[in-house]
Parts: C-alpha cells; sequence; structure tokens
C-alpha cells in the first residue's frame, strides 16, 4: 500500500483542526480558571493556531517521509513521537526560567502551552496512523 500526498494533507488537515480546537480549550480554560494572564500572547488564538497548523504539517509530512523510507517505521515513530514531543518543551520551560521574557508570564500560562502541545499530538497522531499508517510504503 503507498502513500499519497493527498492522504497526507488530509492528516495534516485533521490534525491542525483538531488540535487548534484542544488547544482552544485548554488556552480558554487557562484564563477561565486559572491565573493565565490575558497578556500572554501565545494563549491568543491567532498565535497558538499558527504554531499548531505548522506543527501539524510538519509532522505529517516528517511522518509520511519515515513510512517512505525507514525499514521500522512503526518503531522509528515509537521513539521519533515522544522524544520530539520533550524536546518541543524546552521553549516553555525556558519561559518558566526566565519570566522577563514577555509580558503576562504565570506559572499557569506556561503550563497551558505545554498541554498544549500534547494536545496537538493527540489529535495529530490518530490521523497520521489513519491516513499514513507505519506498515505502509510511500
Amino acid at each position: 500500500m503507498t502513500i499519497s500526498w493527498g492522504k497526507t494533507a488530509a492528516a495534516a488537515g485533521i490534525g491542525a483542526v483538531g488540535g487548534f480546537v484542544v488547544n482552544s480549550v485548554i488556552a480558554l480554560a487557562a484564563r477561565g480558571l486559572f491565573d493565565a494572564s490575558d497578556e500572554f500572547m501565545p494563549l491568543k488564538p491567532p498565535v497558538y493556531g499558527l504554531f499548531t497548523v505548522v506543527g501539524a504539517i510538519v509532522g505529517a509530512v516528517g511522518w509520511h517521509l519515515i513510512v517512505g523510507r525507514a525499514r521500522d517505521a512503526a518503531g522509528v515513530l515509537r521513539v521519533l513521537v515522544p522524544t520530539v514531543l520533550v524536546l518541543s518543551l524546552i521553549p516553555d520551560v525556558l519561559l518558566l526560567v526566565n519570566r522577563d521574557a514577555q509580558p503576562g508570564i504565570t506559572t499557569a500560562g506556561v503550563v497551558a502551552l505545554m498541554l498544549m502541545h500534547f494536545g496537538v499530538a493527540a489529535a495529530a497522531v490518530p490521523a497520521y496512523l489513519r491516513f499514513i499508517p507505519p506498515a505502509a510504503r510511500a
């Protein structure tokens, strides 16, 4: 079974839309239920929306390339996905360390940002598995 770039685009789209919905709920909860500041720009839809869409597209393209080239794509993805997810948290950890980096930084706001990474993964990975299964070859 081969994987088309059209299926990859569908997976990216589903991951992006699903991730945006999840991240919107996280941002609303952070601002409404916790002490996340309205000044904290990363919790604004245009900012997290852009990162969500770009992340979903880059993830889908990377997944497609791995499925097409790796002998054991499932094994590579089992290691790569959590590794990339953990590495993606580094900028958020740096925000916790340097609270002067931008206005409105609170622990709740940064934790919300961290949860957003998991939100995108929770929406995108099932879409990638459905449309770009690791057993397929591109």
